[in-house]
């Protein structure tokens, strides 16, 4: 089976992604990697070029102006059609070259307006209808771009063979807002974005060398209010005050001003996991760490959950989006309501904690849950029989 991977961005170059957008594109990176150790081949298709005239630049400027000043709305150039056909004729082009079996788009906007005589597959962690007013970056919107990002959904739901999601509660948004046949919308959980050999053996040794004497808390976000870092603190404070030995490393943003940070808390800021030295500073901090707690506002799935996992180490987060389909209550961590999580956290983290034996149980769990659920290899094997269908 011949597959092609289509994305804007080299997905091969880790240097040249986004800082805003290193988790999205880390989670299609080590989506391609497993897919292609399940398929005799897959064809990369991308980056892709932004080559359309210069009138429709300058009609795009004119917008972001008109909307930023007049309006206060947010315009979203991307969402343009002019700018998503051209992808799609670049993508139809590659096509012709490859002949693949399948064309697989990790973004929606790349299969909108593709044609193509093989079947078109999108697997992604969530619809625009899903994300608008859901995420701050797709709040606020002008009209005339939330249009765009309807109809780049109907379109890519209408021609597409499956729509895969990360998550149950996308697969069941795109079902009730777009009426979409439910037997098209597959939902195959993603996995970790980390390389990950660990045994059961190893984690053992993993959670033992965790001190019990200190409960270790790791909040990892770049955006720290919508990822619910004001609330992490909160919960690090209220166990603080309860007698319990805590530390809140904070990574990926600095929220304290001057010498406004806690004594409990460590904040190393934003550290590049797209570097080696990076990626090596991330992986011990998670090992080192009782759990990790990232209660978000909005989150469409999660794979900071899925690596925490890989480590042997349990999840504290909300009920929000996709979160429910990662953790599972008393297997891997616990979820709660955003309203309720501050208090009830607190209780859980403590009991479990003060209890060192039921901890080790939990860390090991979260392993297995890792193991069986949350990897690429499981992900893609699950996706393979899904395509096997459709040659």
């Amino acid at each position: 089976m011949k597959i092609a991977f289509a994305t804007h961005y080299d997905i091969l170059n880790r240097h040249t992604w986004h800082r805003k957008m290193i988790g999205h594109c880390g989670t299609n990176y080590y989506k391609a990697i497993a897919l292609a150790r399940q398929c005799e081949s897959l064809e990369y298709i991308g980056p892709l070029k932004e080559n359309y005239s210069p009138i429709y630049k300058y009609i795009s400027k004119t917008k972001n102006r008109w909307h930023k000043h007049f309006t206060k709305q947010v315009y979203q150039p991307w969402a343009e059609k002019f700018v998503n056909k051209s992808y799609a004729s670049q993508i139809h082009q590659k096509v012709l070259d490859i002949n693949p079996h399948i064309v697989l788009c990790p973004d929606i906007n790349l299969a909108s307006y593709l044609e193509c005589k093989q079947p078109v597959i999108v697997w992604t962690d969530a619809s625009y209808a899903g994300l608008i007013n859901f995420y701050p970056e797709f709040s606020n919107l002008c009209n005339e771009t939330t249009e765009q990002l309807t109809a780049m959904d109907k379109l890519t739901y209408d021609k597409c063979s499956y729509a895969i999601f990360s998550s149950d509660w996308a697969a069941q948004k795109v079902i009730d807002f777009y009426q979409v046949d439910p037997s098209k919308v597959k939902v195959i959980p993603s996995g970790a974005n980390v390389e990950c050999n660990r045994t059961l053996e190893d984690i053992k040794e993993i959670v033992d060398a965790r001190p019990s004497n200190q409960c270790k808390l790791l909040f990892l976000g770049v955006d720290w209010y919508r990822k619910g870092g004001d609330i992490a603190l909160e919960v690090a404070s209220k166990l603080q005050k309860t007698g319990l030995n805590v530390e809140l490393t904070i990574v990926g943003c600095q929220p304290f001003q001057n010498d406004s940070c806690p004594d409990f808390v460590v904040n190393p800021g934003f550290i590049n996991k797209s570097t080696e030295e990076g990626l090596k500073k991330i992986n011990k901090l998670i090992a080192e760490s009782h759990f990790i707690i990232v209660p978000s506002r909005a989150e469409a799935y999660g794979n900071v959950f899925c690596e925490a996992n890989s480590f042997g180490v349990p999840c504290i987060s909300t009920n929000s989006g996709g979160i429910p389909t990662i953790i599972k209550d008393n297997l891997n961590g616990k979820v709660y309501s955003i309203n309720a999580i501050i208090t009830e956290a607190c209780s859980y983290i403590y009991n479990v904690f003060s209890n060192y034996y039921n901890y080790k149980e939990l860390a090991l769990s979260s392993f297995n849950e890792y193991q069986t659920r949350l990897n690429w290899a499981v992900a893609t094997q699950t996706a393979k029989t899904l395509f096997m269908n459709l040659i």
